[in-house]
């Protein structure tokens, strides 16, 4: 039995690596995650409930309840059409460089080198920005733990936080550059509490909230509270903020392709899956909450203890009930950052990898003991750790960290799916397809993508003054001129040099296994090198 089981180990895995040959990439990780380990890493990097208490402060003050409850199930519908409009490219193509290496394939030759270049930047922008906003969360929950712990009488000043922040990342970039085995177990460790988590919430605290803490059915599920000044239309639509950045990354899964058994199915029911399971908890969480939070939003939103939701623990929970839940919330988004930091190095090593990003050579490298790429978890660590400084300009300017991290995930998103519509192209779909269905999917997931963009570029209030403004349009703008002038820079920018995704094959097995189901028309032999290949599986 064990050897019938271990030769067909050994079959998936040269399906697999031949899969990835035909993509133009040899086999350089191991593929130790198993399919609900993929799902795993999807999962922990959306950390549920600790994401869902990170971004309370944009549905509480935009809507309150009904925001909370409503916003939610509205939101979920439009993340599931994005999801299955990228799961059917993530079936197609099961490679780490997913969002950048499709555009690749499925643009036109005269543009695709450009588009392929924005979005690989958007996405590592995202993924950097993600371990930044996730850990930053993480250090302000600790602060709020010891506010718990003595009473509300402890306030902390942003050098603690950062001090905090600091060694949180630090610590995970020493996590995630051990061995691939012992990552790919940590997942099934990170399942396990998220939804114990989720359930404590759900089941737990109305059981335990006080009388006067309880709402009636009619304002928790119909209780509209504007604070911040917005019309009320508006603001229910910036409150959709705290579900998108809870359930965002689920292209993580894509980055982990390589270290997958089975990667073309894999890949894209671990995004799926990833997405309903945190739609149908998250909401189950958002009900819990509304009727559990009492009726003075104002008095939650400007505690001592600083972080909403620790807030109505406290309130329903008492002082060690609510350090008890808190510490749990504190470990799940520990293991978040963890996730998104695993993620973020896999997609900066496979964009090292075609040569797009300074320093490519050092960073394209896997370390020979532990088979990971070390330089890029400490590239992205060190990165993340200059993004923090935001925090001493001004809470504005580190709060657009959590939007950035969305408005650049949906730049890398967008380009991809749009593409493969727009372009002549002969995309042939792998084992997870729609059918006639992906089009107008793939249009909705576009339309909605959009216009949420905008949307996060608004501030909190209307009578924002210069240190109110919402920053995310001038930090993430920022971020993408440095991109585009990289790319045009005279001799040394991108247009000279990047073609897009290089294979790493030796030459015989580039002739043996290049071009046989092409996703993109050939026009002179250049382009042809550099081409993505979509398997039809």
């Amino acid at each position: 039995m064990a050897t019938k089981a271990t030769s067909k180990s050994h079959l998936q895995q040269s399906a697999d690596e031949a899969i990835l040959a035909k993509l133009g990439y040899k086999q350089e990780f191991r593929r130790s995650f198993t399919p609900l380990e993929v799902f795993g890493v999807a999962f922990s990097y959306i950390g549920l409930l600790p994401s869902t208490a990170s971004v309370l402060f944009y549905a509480i003050p935009n809507g309150g309840p009904f925001a909370m409850v409503w916003g939610w199930a509205v939101a979920s519908a439009f993340i599931m059409c994005i999801g299955l409009a990228m799961a059917e490219l993530a079936s197609a193509a099961p490679t780490s460089g997913g969002l950048y290496y499709w555009t690749h394939s499925l643009a036109s030759p005269r543009c695709r080198n450009f588009l392929a270049w924005i979005v690989g930047y958007a996405n590592t922008i995202q993924s950097i920005t993600a371990v930044a906003s996730v850990d930053w969360a993480c250090a302000v929950q600790i602060t709020a733990a010891v506010s718990i712990a003595s009473g509300q009488a402890y306030a902390t000043s942003n050098e603690q936080v950062y001090g905090i922040f600091a060694a949180v990342i630090l610590s995970h970039a020493i996590i995630v550059s051990l061995g691939t085995n012992f990552l790919a177990r940590l997942q099934r460790l990170y399942i396990f509490l998220n939804v114990c988590l989720c359930l404590i919430v759900i089941i737990a605290l109305p059981i335990a909230t006080p009388f006067e803490y309880r709402n009636t059915a009619n304002f928790a599920l119909g209780g509209f509270t504007n604070l911040n000044g917005w019309p009320s239309g508006l603001a229910f639509i910036l409150s959709l903020a705290a579900p998108l950045w809870t359930i965002g990354g689920y292209d993580s899964s894509v980055h982990m392709s390589e270290e997958a058994s089975n990667a073309a199915v894999a890949i894209p029911w671990a995004i799926i899956s990833s997405i309903a399971m945190s739609a149908v908890l998250g909401w189950g969480i958002n009900v819990s909450l509304a009727f559990c939070m009492g009726t003075d939003l104002s008095g939650i939103l400007s505690s001592p203890i600083g972080q909403p939701m620790a807030q109505i623990l406290f309130n329903s929970l008492g002082q060690k009930g609510a350090l008890a839940v808190w510490c749990l919330v504190i470990i799940a988004q520990y293991m978040m950052g963890s996730s998104c930091l695993l993620v973020g190095s896999r997609q900066t090593f496979a964009f090292a990898r075609d040569g797009a990003l300074p320093f490519s050579r050092y960073l394209y490298r896997i370390n020979r003991y532990t088979n990971t790429p070390v330089n890029t978890v400490w590239f992205d660590a060190i990165l993340v750790l200059v993004i923090g400084l935001l925090a001493f300009a001004s809470t504005q300017a580190i709060d657009a960290v959590f939007t950035i991290a969305v408005t650049a995930s949906y730049i890398s998103y967008i380009t991809p799916i749009t593409t493969r519509f727009v372009f002549k192209n002969d995309f042939k779909p792998g084992p997870f397809n729609l059918g006639k269905l992906s089009l107008p999917i793939a249009a909705i997931a576009v339309s909605w993508m959009v216009f949420m963009i905008i949307i996060f570029f608004f501030p909190a209030t209307p009578q924002a003054t210069a240190q109110q403004m919402n920053y995310t349009v001038v930090v993430l703008g920022g971020f993408m001129s440095l991109a585009v002038f990289w790319y045009y820079c005279p001799v040394y920018g991108g247009v000279h040099w990047f073609h897009g995704p290089v294979s790493n094959l030796a030459p015989a097995l580039k002739g043996e296994n290049r071009d046989e189901d092409s996703v993109s028309e050939k026009v002179d032999e250049r382009d042809a090198e550099h081409a993505v290949s979509v398997v039809d599986a």
